[in-house]
């Protein structure tokens, strides 16, 4: 079993920047990948950005380079950097942990871009 615990969220200005954290604990294997999906009202949840244990990322379209993705293996933990926010970008995000053939979720973290 993998737990993942989200901080960060908040309401923030179109324009302005959050970041938000996830951190790991349990089983964690040494080839995973963590990521962060989002999930608007009446939208289906889309992944926004990930990473590699190795540190290769991609990401959305939608975010390319507005959203940075960074991580510490020593503390199992990833990070998003959000700039550039936008009122479409107001969502409930999930950190997301693969590894070892399974998939965990956190609970999710509210950000609200306000116009």
């Amino acid at each position: 079993q993998v737990q993942l615990v989200e901080s960060g969220g908040g309401l923030v200005q179109a324009g302005g920047s959050l970041r938000l954290s996830c951190a790991a604990s349990g089983s964690i294997f040494i080839d995973n990948v963590m990521a962060w999906y989002r999930q608007a009202p009446g939208k289906q949840r889309e992944l926004v950005a990930a990473i590699t244990s190795g540190g290769s990322t991609n990401f959305a379209d939608s975010v390319k380079g507005r959203f940075t993705i960074s991580r510490d293996n020593a503390k199992n933990a990833v990070y998003l950097q959000m700039g550039g926010l936008k009122p479409e970008d107001t969502a409930v995000y999930y950190c997301c942990y693969r590894g070892g053939y399974l998939e965990f979720w956190g609970q999710g973290t509210l950000v609200t871009v306000s116009s």
